[in-house]
C-alpha cells in the first residue's frame, strides 16, 4: 500500500509561483539535486546490497525500505514545487517534514522467485506498457501543467481536476519504480488514481 499525496490549496500564491518558475531551478533545484544525487548514490549500494541479502537470505532489510522511503518523500516534496503543485519551500534532508505532502510505504518481504523476476524480466512486462502510457500521460501533464501557470497567475487557483491529474501521473511513476526495485508488493495499477485504501482515509479527511 502507497500513500502518496500532494494536497491542493484553496489558493496559490502569484509572487510564488513567478519566482519558483523562473528561478526555481536556482535557489530549489540545484541545492536539492545535489544533495539528492550523494543519498540516491548511497541508495543505489544499498540496492545492490538488498538483491544479494534476499538472494542468499530470503529477507529485505529494514534499512533498505526506510532508505527509499525518506528518500521518496524528500523527492516528493522537490517535485511538489518544481511542478508548481504546492507553494513554499521544500525540507531539505531524509528527515525533512511537509505539511502538504504526504508519503508512506507499507513494508513487505519479497520472495527470491519474485525478485529475480522483477529484477531480469520487469523492464519487459512492467517498464515497457507502462513506460508508453507514462510518455503519453507525461505529455498530457505538461500541457496541464502550462496551462495551470497561467490559471494561477490570472486567478490565484490551481484547477482541482488538473491538479489531481498530475498528482496522479507522479503517484502512477512511483509505483512502477518502487516495483522494479522490489519494494511495492502488487504489480502496478494502470492508473494514477490512490491505492484503494489510502483514497477511503483521504477522502474522508477532507469531508
Amino acid at each position: 500500500m502507497l500513500t502518496f499525496e500532494i494536497q491542493h490549496q484553496p489558493a496559490y500564491s502569484r509572487g510564488e509561483l513567478l519566482v519558483r518558475t523562473f528561478f526555481g531551478w536556482l535557489y530549489i533545484c540545484i541545492p536539492h539535486l545535489i544533495l539528492i544525487f550523494f543519498f540516491a548514490f548511497a541508495v543505489w549500494f544499498m540496492t545492490l546490497a538488498t538483491f544479494f541479502i534476499i538472494l542468499f537470505t530470503g529477507v529485505t532489510p529494514g534499512w533498505y525500505h526506510e532508505w527509499a522511503v525518506k528518500l521518496n518523500r524528500w523527492a516528493l516534496r522537490l517535485s511538489a514545487r518544481v511542478y508548481n503543485l504546492v507553494d513554499g519551500y521544500p525540507a531539505f534532508g531524509m528527515e525533512g517534514t511537509d505539511d502538504k505532502t504526504s508519503y508512506d510505504l507499507e513494508f513487505w518481504q519479497i520472495s527470491r522467485g519474485e525478485m529475480l523476476l522483477r529484477t531480469f524480466l520487469g523492464w519487459i512486462y512492467v517498464g515497457i506498457p507502462h513506460g508508453f502510457i507514462l510518455y503519453f500521460r507525461f505529455i498530457g501533464s505538461l500541457f496541464l501543467m502550462i496551462f495551470a501557470f497561467f490559471a494561477v497567475l490570472f486567478t490565484g487557483n490551481y484547477p482541482e481536476e488538473w491538479h489531481r491529474f498530475n498528482t496522479g501521473t507522479l503517484r502512477w511513476q512511483n509505483r512502477v519504480n518502487l516495483y522494479l526495485v522490489w519494494l511495492y508488493k502488487d504489480y502496478p495499477p494502470f492508473s494514477g488514481k490512490p491505492d484503494s485504501k489510502q483514497a477511503f482515509e483521504f477522502e474522508a479527511a477532507q469531508s
